[in-house]
């Protein structure tokens, strides 16, 4: 047996909004659409991983989605100049990483992440 996909569901009485933050801003496709539900993705190979936590580090709480970019401060320019409420960072975590949370249209906390070189 092989795990060929997992996905990340959240809950939206409205998935409109969703569509601005996930791909005008971080770029992933619309790889399904049937209204009631839209999946974002990307056509190019991603790399896939659930992790289970306790806390989120440096005393900040568990994040609900993590998303790993390739350029963190255009990224969190564009979250801030689209009003989205940055709740951590920039932080440059002692693990590696330079991060920042902010709150999805949905609700929901996300880590924006890229590793240190």
């Amino acid at each position: 047996m092989t795990v060929l996909r997992i996905v990340a569901n959240i809950q939206a009485p409205d998935i409109t909004p969703a569509r601005r933050f996930y791909q005008d801003i971080l770029g992933l496709d619309v790889v399904m659409d049937h209204g009631w539900i839209t999946t974002f993705g990307a056509t190019r190979p991603m790399n896939v991983q659930l992790s289970i936590a306790s806390e989120g580090g440096s005393g900040t709480p568990v994040p609900d989605l993590s998303i790993e970019v390739d350029n963190l401060d255009a990224v969190f320019e564009a979250m801030s100049a689209a009003g989205f409420a940055i709740e951590y960072g920039p932080a440059d975590e002692p693990w590696g990483v330079r991060r920042f949370y902010v709150r999805d249209p949905l609700g929901k906390l996300v880590n924006i992440l890229v590793h240190k070189n």
